[in-house]
């Protein structure tokens, strides 16, 4: 991905086009992680998602977390990483990256493994489901937590 510096409005039409394109895509992905997690929960005995209400929800969350948490906007232009590191592990724009990263992750296994388990045609356990299910909305909080802690330092100009 390419990251501009630029505000938007300097951006062309075309650039512009193609960040808004990349961010729906970015959400249709997490919406398809979260109907895959909800499909493996619904294969088991729980009733926790008995109507499509839930499952909705579950896309729509899963949906918030791809587009908020994995195009963070980019720190500000003094953010430099200085080598060797002077301040311990990094910056708390670091962690901030780190934090969207650890649940883009985390929800893209709990998905692998419900779709897997989906084609497999494997019975889910109501345990192991839970478990995936939990992974699955973890993560899902730490890219919208992420997303959320990047713009609200961008918008108040924290480095």
């Amino acid at each position: 991905m390419i990251r501009h510096r630029g505000p938007w409005d300097a951006r062309s039409a075309i650039s512009r086009s193609a960040h808004v394109l990349e961010r729906i895509g970015l959400a249709l992905t997490g919406g398809s992680c979260g109907l895959f997690v909800a499909a493996h929960v619904g294969r088991t005995d729980i009733e926790l998602l008995g109507s499509a209400a839930p499952v909705f929800a579950m896309m729509f969350y899963g949906a918030a977390g791809f587009y908020l948490g994995i195009d963070l906007p980019h720190p500000p232009a003094d953010h430099d990483m200085h080598l060797p590191l002077r301040h311990g592990l990094g910056t708390k724009a670091d962690a901030v990256e780190l934090l969207s990263a650890a649940g883009t992750f985390l929800a893209a296994i709990a998905a692998v493994i419900s779709v897997a388990s989906i084609v497999l045609d494997e019975t889910a356990h109501a345990a192991t489901a839970l478990l995936i299910c939990l992974a699955w909305a973890i993560g899902a909080t730490m890219q919208i937590a992420a997303g959320m802690i990047a713009r609200k330092k961008l918008a108040a100009g924290d480095s």
